[in-house]
């Protein structure tokens, strides 16, 4: 499985941006698509999460109320719309493709390279 992202660029502080990901190959068995991001010199940070019915969406509190994820599964592709971007929305964004193992928990089997998203003040 091959997870290839884009939509990342540089915007000012209020603007937004639109991430897509596609997931080539085999993914049945990991049908939850989620972004995370990573800024420099802090640890990867969970950004929002789609299941494979589009009936259920996970977000990370900095990014709730702003930021929208969807998918269009027919073409294995998830979709995340951020608005009203910050500062510190500065990372960069990785896609992955994983599965449920537990009422509230998932394990990510494949990651892809990211796009780098970068707000200005």
């Amino acid at each position: 499985v091959q997870l290839q992202a884009s939509g990342g660029g540089l915007v000012q502080a209020g603007g937004s941006l639109r991430l897509s990901c596609t997931a080539f190959g085999r993914t049945f068995y990991s049908p939850h698509m989620a972004f995370f991001r990573q800024a420099p010199g802090k640890g990867r940070e969970f950004v929002a999460r789609i299941s494979m019915n589009e009936r259920t969406t996970n977000y990370g509190d900095p990014v709730k109320d702003r930021f929208t994820i969807s998918r269009d599964s027919a073409v294995n592709t998830v979709f995340l719309q951020m608005n009203s971007l910050k500062p510190e929305d500065t990372a960069r964004y990785v896609c992955a493709l994983g599965r449920q193992v537990g009422p509230t928990q998932y394990t990510y089997d494949y990651w892809g390279q990211g796009t780098q998203v970068t707000v200005s003040s």
